[in-house]
C-alpha cells in the first residue's frame, strides 16, 4: 500500500513539475524535470541557430513573446521592436543570469562588468566609464590608436598583398584599439599567445548558444560528458584567459605609480584598490580586475572584426555598392577622419545596413527579472531570463518592408541625410546598453572607409562569390571567404 501512495505523490509532484505559471508566455509544454531542454536541441538540428528557433516557435504560438523552460529555469524570448524596447527599458530586467554556465562564464563568481548586477555592477559601471574616459575612450586618443592600428593593416597589403580571409587581417587590429585602453598594451602580431587565445574564442562562440546550450540546461552532464558538454573546453578556456590576465596585472601591479593611473583600466583599478584598502567590504580586488579583463575580452574579441569581415565581403558581393562607396570617399583627399563621417553618409549607411542585415548578434545580452514584472501582457516571475531577439528588430516586415534585401539606401532621405538609425541596435537598448559602442563605430568607420580609400576588394581568381549565409552560434559567423586587395591610390 505504501509504494502505491509513493508512485501517486511522485506522479503529483511530476504533474506539478509541468505546470506553468498563471499569465506565462504562450509557447509549448515542458517535461519534468528537462522542461523544453530536448524540445530546443531537436529544433536546433532541424533549424540551426537559436533565432530561427524562436522565429519557428513564434509562428507556431502567434505571440511576439513566447515562454519555455530550458532545464530547471524559466526563459523568455521577447521579438519585434514594440517589444523588444518595452523589456530592455524596464529596470525589473537589468539583471544577468544567474545560472551554472554564467558562473562558470565569470570564473565562479559575479564580479567583472559584463555579467554582475546588483550593487556590484552599479558601482563598477560608472567607475569604468570615468576611467576609460579619462584614458581617452571616445577622444582624440582613441581615434590616433585606431588609426595607427589602421596604418598597420594597409602596411601588410601593400607590402604582402594577400590574398586571405579578412578576419585573419582585422581582428587582432581592431581589437588592438579596445585593448590598448584597457592594458596599455598592443597585441603583436608576432605574439603567439594572445591570437591563440582569440582563435580560442572564435571556437567557443561555434560551441554554445546565448542560453549556454546543453551545458547550462543540464549541469549534471559535465560529470558524464565533459567533452561533449563543453565543459572541459570552457575551464581551459577559462585557465588559458586567467593565466594570461594574471601576468598583465602582475606586470602592472610591480610598476604602478600614482601618475600612472590615468593611463590605462588596470592602473585605475589599482589605484583603487590601494584607496580601499583598509575597507573589509571593497569589490576592488584583483579577481574584479581579471573578471574585467575577461567581459572586455570576450565582448570586444570578435565583434569588431566580425563586421568588417561582412563588410569586406559585401563589397565583392556587391561591386555596385562598392563602387557608390569609392565615389564617396573620392570626394576627400587626406586620410580620412572620424569627424568626416557626416560627409560620407553614404559609407554609414553601407555600415548600418550590414549590422542590420547580418545577425552577428541575434541576440541581445541576456537579462533576468529582479522581480516578477509584467511585459507585452504577460506575467514574467523574479529570477526569468529573458533574451531580447535583435534579428527580429532588423527583419521586421511592417517597418522595413524589404528586410530580405540589402539595401544601404534605406538609411538615406532625399537629401542623403541618414534616417532609420535608431531602429539598428546591434548594442541593444537601455540602461545595460554595451558601452562600446563608440569605440566599435569609430573603429568600424576608420578601418572601411580608410581600406576602401585606397583599395578595391576582389575576388580571387577562380573563387566563388561569398555565401551570405551565416555560422550560427554565440555569435553569428561569415562563412569563410577570401579576398584580394587591388591598389587604387
Amino acid at each position: 500500500m505504501l509504494w502505491i501512495l509513493v508512485i501517486i505523490l511522485i506522479v503529483i509532484l511530476l504533474w506539478l513539475d509541468t505546470v506553468k505559471p498563471k499569465n506565462f508566455p504562450p509557447g509549448p509544454r515542458w517535461l519534468p524535470w528537462f522542461g523544453n531542454t530536448l524540445l530546443v536541441r531537436m529544433l536546433t538540428r532541424k533549424y540551426g541557430g537559436q533565432h530561427e528557433i524562436f522565429d519557428y516557435l513564434s509562428q507556431k504560438y502567434h505571440s511576439q513573446i513566447v515562454g519555455l523552460r530550458l532545464g530547471r529555469e524559466l526563459t523568455v524570448a521577447i521579438r519585434g521592436y514594440a517589444l523588444v524596447k518595452e523589456a530592455l527599458s524596464n529596470d525589473a530586467i537589468l539583471g544577468r543570469p544567474d545560472n551554472f554556465f554564467y558562473r562558470l562564464r565569470t570564473l565562479g563568481q559575479k564580479k567583472g562588468i559584463s555579467f554582475a548586477d546588483g550593487e556590484h555592477w552599479e558601482e563598477h559601471r560608472p567607475f569604468i566609464l570615468k576611467s576609460l574616459r579619462q584614458i581617452g575612450y571616445g577622444k582624440a586618443q582613441m581615434e590616433t590608436i585606431a588609426v595607427q592600428e589602421l596604418d598597420e593593416v594597409i602596411r601588410i597589403i601593400n607590402e604582402e598583398k594577400p590574398c586571405i580571409q579578412p578576419h585573419q587581417l582585422l581582428t587582432l587590429s581592431s581589437f588592438n584599439v579596445l585593448w590598448t585602453l584597457i592594458t596599455g598594451q598592443r597585441i603583436e602580431r608576432s605574439e603567439d599567445r594572445p591570437r591563440k587565445l582569440l582563435q580560442t574564442l572564435r571556437e567557443r562562440s561555434g560551441h554554445f548558444d546565448l542560453a549556454g546550450g546543453i551545458l547550462n540546461q543540464l549541469p549534471w552532464l559535465r560529470f558524464l560528458l565533459p567533452d561533449w558538454s563543453g565543459y572541459s573546453f570552457m575551464v581551459n578556456f577559462n585557465q588559458q584567459m586567467v593565466s594570461y590576465f594574471s601576468e598583465i596585472i602582475q606586470q602592472h601591479v610591480q610598476t604602478y605609480t600614482d601618475d600612472k593611473a590615468s593611463d590605462d583600466l588596470i592602473y585605475a583599478y589599482i589605484k583603487e584598490i590601494k584607496n580601499q584598502k583598509h575597507s573589509p567590504d571593497t569589490s576592488y580586488t584583483e579577481m574584479q580586475i581579471t573578471s574585467t579583463l575577461l567581459d572586455f575580452f570576450i565582448a570586444g574579441g570578435l565583434n569588431v572584426g566580425a563586421v568588417l569581415d561582412l563588410l569586406l565581403m559585401m563589397m565583392v558581393v556587391r561591386p555596385d555598392i562598392q563602387a557608390k562607396v569609392h565615389e564617396a570617399i573620392d570626394q576627400l583627399q587626406d586620410q580620412i577622419q572620424w569627424s568626416d563621417r557626416d560627409k560620407l553618409s553614404f559609407v554609414q549607411a553601407v555600415i548600418l545596413e550590414v549590422q542590420r542585415f547580418f545577425p552577428t548578434i541575434a541576440f541581445g545580452g541576456p537579462r533576468r527579472a529582479l522581480q516578477d514584472c509584467t511585459i507585452g501582457g504577460y506575467h514574467i516571475p523574479k529570477g526569468t531570463t529573458l533574451f531580447s531577439d535583435l534579428k527580429s528588430v532588423h527583419h521586421e516586415q511592417e517597418y522595413w518592408k524589404d528586410p530580405e534585401v540589402f539595401r544601404p539606401e534605406r538609411f538615406l532621405d532625399g537629401h542623403g541625410k541618414l534616417v532609420n538609425t535608431e531602429r539598428v541596435i546591434p548594442f541593444s537598448l537601455g540602461k545595460r546598453r554595451c558601452f562600446g559602442d563608440i569605440l566599435s563605430k569609430t573603429t568600424v568607420f576608420l578601418f572601411f572607409s580608410g581600406i576602401l580609400q585606397q583599395f578595391e576588394i576582389v575576388l580571387p581568381d577562380g573563387d566563388r562569390t561569398p555565401s551570405t549565409e551565416m555560422t550560427p552560434g554565440m555569435m553569428y559567423m561569415p562563412k569563410p571567404f577570401k579576398v584580394s586587395f587591388k591598389r587604387r591610390r
